[in-house]
């Protein structure tokens, strides 16, 4: 493990980009001389680039030194509903190579194989560099539940789902470690690290997918709850439920999930898959596109709302993976949806920010996760310096 003062200097260059040493020093607070052999050893190892000295100043000219991409690498693996994403990540976290493999349900039987081939497709595209390479980061969601149902599966399928123990399924394929997280947890890391998390220091972030999740972030750190579920507002309860009435209160799932935007097309014999593309916002699906909006956004009103009332947090960002005329309308319609609430007794409403990553967010956010846990400081993996 990379020694804390070393793992500082790294989490600088990533959060201010290439730096002379007299601004690292400023920056970390470590002396001019710590910084003189902490850089000559990370050089040493390769994970630094040093750019084209900077003249005009009085004293000698000042070399800024800056993270290299190619000093370590991850692969980020999301395992979704309908599809998995395999993605490469540099050490700057930019998306080096992809693969995508579309499918009716995570079948494990044909599932694992697949992780297996195209992690090994990745890494062998390395070359030299696989060597590099410091871990795997899995985002899957951690269940389905009764919510199979709204994806047309079988009782079997749901609970073959739940048995799987896709972390230690990965850990077997691989001799790198393997992290894992909730898919809407390690999308929330990719936009804590590399998106509005750089500027929000506390904010709620809700994702908008098949089904809509989000996750938690708290004092720059992602919070994962007792269980690693915190941000599970998709379960959120639209309504007051009644003891002795049978039927239960509708959760936020059904009112802003894309699910709910799909059902509409089928109804009206139009593709439902134009729900995550460019088409959501073109006639003939853009008036049942505005009627979903409407109602997605009251429902995430009130979520906000009530999320504010226990967090108190400076911000909610959301994201997801639709188009981006569709999220910025869906985050003005739910703007105007919070003016009709009662904010007695709350400190105001948090800032309400569009995301920065949109549908690589969950397997960026994994390939995050075994970066962090290498390079950044010990102390807290989300460190800001």
């Amino acid at each position: 493990m990379r020694q804390f003062n070393d793992r500082v200097v790294l989490q600088a260059l990533r959060v201010h980009g290439s730096l002379p040493k007299a601004e690292l020093a400023r920056l970390t607070g470590l002396t001019a001389q710590t910084i003189g052999l902490i850089t000559a050893r990370l050089d040493e190892d390769q994970l630094l680039t040093r750019e084209a000295p900077v003249r005009g100043r009085v004293g000698q000219p000042s070399v800024p030194i800056g993270l290299n991409p190619d000093g370590a690498f991850a692969v980020g693996i999301k395992i979704g509903r309908r599809s998995a994403d395999w993605l490469l990540v540099d050490f700057l976290g930019h998306v080096r190579q992809r693969i995508v493999l579309d499918y009716p349900f995570p079948d494990a039987a044909t599932l694992l194989p697949a992780i297996e081939a195209n992690l090994n497709r990745l890494l062998d595209g390395l070359g030299a560099l696989r060597s590099r390479v410091v871990g795997v980061g899995v985002a899957a969601p951690f269940q389905l539940g009764g919510w199979h149902r709204m994806l047309g599966l079988t009782e079997a399928q749901a609970h073959d789902w739940s048995q799987i123990d896709l972390a230690t399924e990965v850990q077997a394929l691989t001799e790198l470690p393997v992290s894992y997280a909730k898919d809407t947890s390690a999308a929330c890391v990719a936009e804590l690290l590399q998106g509005r998390g750089r500027e929000l220091h506390s904010f709620l972030y809700l994702f908008m997918d098949t089904f809509v999740g989000g996750g938690l972030v708290i004092n720059s750190h992602l919070h994962r709850g007792v269980n690693g579920n915190a941000g599970a507002v998709a379960s959120l309860p639209l309504q007051v439920a009644v003891p002795g009435v049978k039927e239960l209160p509708p959760q936020l799932i059904s009112q802003a999930s894309l699910w709910d935007l799909e059902q509409r097309f089928r109804e009206h014999a139009l593709d439902p898959m134009a729900a995550y593309d460019a088409r959501a916002m073109q006639a003939p699906w853009l008036p049942h596109t505005r009627e979903w909006i409407d109602r997605a956004a009251l429902a995430l009103a009130h979520c906000i709302v009530a999320g504010t009332a226990f967090l108190d947090v400076e911000a909610v960002v959301i994201d997801g993976v639709v188009a981006s005329d569709l999220l910025r309308d869906l985050w003005a319609r739910t703007g105007d949806a919070l003016k009709a609430y009662n904010l007695e007794g709350l400190q105001g409403l948090p800032r309400l920010e569009l995301g920065s990553i949109g549908s690589d967010a969950r397997a960026l956010g994994g390939a995050l996760l075994p970066l962090h846990a290498c390079f950044a400081p010990d102390r807290d993996v989300f460190l800001k310096v």
